[in-house]
């Protein structure tokens, strides 16, 4: 009963706005210097208060829903992102990260989705980031590779999530025409000095190099492990030792920030 009330109540969710984006801040760890968002769905319902993605994505999955949430996401953040560089000329290199679904890939409207509202916001597709899951990648064929290349030509970025979580991650990652790899957080969680975890860290931030991506870290909650990270080369990290996610006017007090920093320094 639960969950067919769930689903009606995430159906109500949609149409009556009751999703709201929160923004978790993106760092160059070079510079300390914000470089950019993940967009992250938060529901906010009137009767049960927050509900975590954990609960209601999977069934938004099953019941076909993700389709329009994720494409809600879409849209919501790169006008957010629009907004925030009207606001603020000098953040024009920040970069919005969006999770696409699996369900999502396979559209046949993805790319006119998308060039609709690239078309609407006036963002050049290279601001923005689309993450897919390791499973995600692996479950697709041809037809996805297909996808991404055409992606890739609009010069947006595509990342993989999660990455080293799940398969023979290497054999297939060269086939992708990939950006940027995120380590998955329990690599990071479970790096200390010396620890064996370094060393897979380590693997796939000369993997990722040597196949011209960049690697963005996930999870980063010490300074130790973010200076592990910067050590082996690691651009990107994101996490509560810098900021856990943001609502969108907390985010635009930090890019406030970001841009004084920059200019003091």
């Amino acid at each position: 009963l639960r969950l067919t009330q769930l689903e009606s109540e995430l159906h109500y969710a949609l149409e009556h706005g009751e999703f709201e984006l929160y923004y978790q801040p993106i760092i160059a760890l070079s510079t300390n210097q914000l470089s950019g968002f993940e967009a992250l769905i938060r529901w906010k319902n009137p009767k049960r208060g927050f509900i975590s993605p954990i609960e209601f994505i999977p069934l938004a999955e099953d019941t076909g829903l993700i389709v329009a949430v994720g494409d809600w996401v879409m849209k919501e953040a790169c006008y957010q992102l629009q907004t925030w560089m009207r606001q603020f000329p000098e953040a024009s290199h920040l970069k919005m990260s969006i999770n696409l679904a699996s369900h999502q890939i396979r559209e046949p409207d993805l790319l006119d989705k998308l060039d609709s509202i690239l078309a609407q916001t006036g963002i050049d597709g290279s601001s923005i980031r689309l993450e897919i899951t390791e499973s995600t990648l692996m479950d697709q064929g041809e037809q996805t590779i297909k996808k991404l290349s055409q992606l890739r030509a609009r010069n947006i970025q595509l990342s993989i999530d999660d990455f080293g979580q799940g398969y023979s991650s290497l054999s297939y990652l060269h086939r992708f025409p990939i950006n940027i790899l995120k380590i998955d957080r329990a690599f990071v969680n479970q790096m200390s000095d010396g620890g064996e975890n370094i060393e897979i860290v380590r693997t796939i931030t000369v993997l990722a190099h040597t196949l011209n991506m960049s690697v963005v870290a996930e999870g980063v909650e010490t300074q130790q492990q973010a200076d592990i990270l910067k050590q082996l080369g690691c651009e990107f990290g994101q996490g509560y030792l810098f900021s856990r996610p943001l609502t969108a006017a907390d985010a635009e007090l930090a890019i406030a920030k970001s841009i004084n920093l920059s200019q003091v320094s």
